[in-house]
This record gives structure tokens, C-alpha cells and sequence, in this order.
């Protein structure tokens, strides 16, 4: 039996979402195509003709603002909405608030035709986007093979300082004034 030699690094390329809502680096020898279903992203693909194994990044503008204390109903929904895959079974489930940015990873299974894929799901609610970004095997054993390479498109997502400000529950206070204060006089 042959040792199937492990992934290598020949490049790194980085996709600019349209808008400027983030940036998601991936291997430069992976092939790009668009996204299905209206979806603003890109996916990215080892493959040129088989897609099932893939790195994909989009972004969709919400008809509200998310802030921290939507986050149960947030999980309550995506959790439903993971629900709807058949045979899914949730491996392990982390949530984050940093603001009022929240952050939803899942990793799971599912089953597809007959066959058992495996994700890592990033979702991001940031202000009134909801940025996704997805790693699928398209076996648990291809999810395997090629996670160090996808891992990184993971930890090179970057959302600009921009919209962490909006997000920031602090520092954009939407409907609250601030008085001005004369020159040369304390703020009270």
C-alpha cells in the first residue's frame, strides 16, 4: 500500500471580498470558482473538477444589526438550520462574542448521497453582515488529508478595523448623542 504524500505549499494567494468586508488567503494552486445560489463569495478547490473538497468564503448583508444579546437566538437558528442535513452529527460547537461581533464554529459531519462529508464552519455576525467561511472534506478521510492546508485560509480571514468598529458595542453607541462640551471645559 501507498502512503499518499502529504499536501504541500506552492504559493498563497489572497481573495478581496468585492466590498472589502474581509480578505481569506488560500493555496495558490487551488482553483477558484464562484459560488452557487446568488451567494457573494468564492469557493476554492485542490481540484479543477471535482468540488466537494473545498475552502469557501462569502458574505451577505442582513436586514438587521446584530448585537451580544442576540446570540442564543443566532445559535438557536443555525443550530436548527444544521439540523436539516441529514445524519448530522456536531463534533464540537464553539461560540464567541468580542463586542457585539459573534462568532459561531462548528465542526461536523453529514451525510450527502451515500457518502459522510466533514466541515468547519466559521459564521460571523458582524454589525448587519453575515460572513461565512467553510472548510468541507469530501470524505472525513479527504477533510484529513488537506486541513493543514485549509486551516489556513482560517487563521489568514481577516475582517478590516472598520467593521470591528462597527461591531463594537462601545465605541458605536447608534441612537445616543454625545453632548458637545466648550473648548477649554471639563466633560461631565
Amino acid at each position: 500500500m501507498t502512503t499518499r504524500p502529504t499536501p504541500k505549499f506552492t504559493g498563497v494567494d489572497t481573495y478581496k471580498d468585492r466590498l472589502g468586508r474581509y480578505t481569506v488567503r488560500y493555496p495558490s494552486d487551488w482553483h477558484r470558482f464562484d459560488l452557487d445560489s446568488g451567494l457573494d463569495g468564492q469557493l476554492f478547490s485542490p481540484s479543477a473538477t471535482n468540488t466537494d473538497t473545498y475552502v469557501a468564503s462569502w458574505a451577505q448583508d442582513l436586514e438587521f444589526d446584530v448585537e451580544a444579546k442576540d446570540l442564543d437566538d443566532i445559535v438557536k437558528a443555525f443550530d436548527k438550520g444544521l439540523e436539516s442535513l441529514e445524519n448530522c452529527q456536531i463534533l464540537e460547537s464553539n461560540d464567541a462574542v468580542i463586542g457585539n461581533l459573534i462568532k459561531l464554529e462548528r465542526f461536523y459531519t453529514y451525510d450527502d448521497n451515500g457518502v459522510t462529508r466533514k466541515r468547519k464552519v466559521w459564521a460571523m455576525y458582524v454589525s448587519h453582515w453575515l460572513m461565512v467561511l467553510t472548510y468541507q472534506g469530501e470524505t472525513v478521510e479527504e477533510w484529513e488529508h488537506w486541513y493543514a492546508m485549509a486551516n489556513q485560509s482560517f487563521f489568514h480571514f481577516i475582517i478590516p478595523m472598520e467593521l470591528w468598529f462597527a461591531a463594537d458595542r462601545d465605541l458605536n453607541q447608534k441612537g445616543k448623542t454625545t453632548p458637545k462640551v466648550p473648548r477649554g471645559k471639563v466633560r461631565e
